[in-house]
């Protein structure tokens, strides 16, 4: 679903807690009408009570804390599995058996000190291109996860080695009758495949996602045969995918699960290529279309993003996977259900800073 968003500016912390005002009253007037030898020790534990409150308050403060159970992912998108969830995915479309077990890399150690950053997101993952969990937050939930599918869809048609320059339609099957979401792209249209994956990748498009789904060699159930094929072969035992587009609420995973998913298709030079570029052009019905990228930090100054999906969903909230460079290693990145589009954005420049302030220690 096409998804508009606007760059944040910083949030300052502006004073002390009124808790922590009050605690200072309270010693003042201690230290005015006893013996100040008495209130000495009292002072100097509020003192102390007053840095440590102000610090878990501040946004901008980085905090040692243990790691998680998440899943840790390697360079090539490998990932030690999590611990199961107990929150449960609802009934998909396309799900794949826990038939073979993928690979793993070695799991990150669990007293390894990791950053803590409050985020609005409620599900969060950073990782870094060794496989070391940096942050997690509720990492291992089975939530959905709305147009970060269109990720998987494009490495499905991608596997299937089609013409991209072949020509396909918009039918009107592709049409959104369960959110009733806009589209630039009206029934009858036509493009290159090529063309489509652009429009779903930069605009999030869910039009072309249907499309490249319905023009899959064998049809709509030779896609979802791949997609579960494709789920299996990475190893996703939380994952399950009901549509290509993302709009159903079936369309569920894990910020654990995203993030090796997004770890997938940057191994795709052409989802790479696409989905980090700010602009672009292609043509429909024969005639230019201008496409911006749906997530604004792509392009924006001291950001080298290399793979970025935004999406969106009543249900899964703003939601946002992209890999980028911080310090000469790969960062990726998973936020879901983020309150706004704003508050996405700013949780995704509080966790970059965090880092360049690690990364010149």
């Amino acid at each position: 679903m096409p998804d508009p968003d606007a760059l944040p500016g910083p949030a300052r912390l502006s004073r002390l807690p009124s808790t922590a005002v009050s605690i200072r009253h309270t010693v003042l007037r201690t230290l005015a009408h006893t013996n100040w030898r008495l209130a000495l020790p009292a002072l100097a534990l509020t003192c102390g009570s007053l840095i440590v409150q102000a610090a878990s308050d501040d946004p901008e403060v980085v905090v040692p804390t243990t790691a998680p159970t998440s899943a840790a992912i390697g360079p090539t998108g490998v990932v030690t599995p999590a611990v199961p969830a107990p929150t449960a995915s609802a009934p998909a479309v396309v799900q794949a058996p826990p038939a073979v077990a993928a690979p793993v890399s070695p799991a990150t150690p669990v007293d390894e000190p990791l950053m803590k950053l409050p985020v609005n997101a409620r599900h969060m993952l950073v990782i870094d291109d060794s496989g070391r969990v940096l942050m997690a937050k509720d990492a291992d939930t089975v939530v959905p996860i709305a147009s970060l599918t269109k990720l998987m869809t494009a490495m499905v048609v991608l596997d299937a080695k089609q013409d991209m320059n072949e020509e396909i339609r918009i039918d009107d099957a592709d049409v959104d009758r369960l959110k009733h979401s806009r589209s630039r792209v009206r029934v009858g249209a036509t493009m290159s495949r090529e063309a489509a994956l652009e429009l779903a990748l930069i605009s999030s498009e869910n039009r072309a996602a249907s499309a490249l789904a319905r023009h899959f060699p064998g049809g709509l159930p030779a896609y979802e045969a791949a997609v579960a094929a494709k789920i299996q072969a990475l190893g996703l035992s939380h994952t399950a995918l009901a549509d290509p587009t993302g709009l159903s609420p079936h369309n569920t995973s894990t910020a654990a699960e995203v993030a090796r998913i997004a770890a997938a298709a940057a191994r795709y030079p052409v989802i790479a290529r696409i989905s980090s570029d700010k602009s672009s052009e292609v043509e429909v019905n024969g005639r230019p279309r201008e496409l911006r990228n749906t997530n604004h930090l792509v392009g924006a100054k001291g950001w080298d993003i290399r793979l970025s999906k935004t999406g969106y969903t009543e249900e899964a909230g703003r939601c946002l996977a992209m890999r980028m460079k911080s310090g000469g290693q790969t960062i990726t990145v998973v936020l879901l259900d983020a309150d706004g589009s704003a508050q996405r954005l700013r949780d995704a420049a509080a966790i970059r800073k965090s880092l360049a302030k690690i990364a010149a220690v």
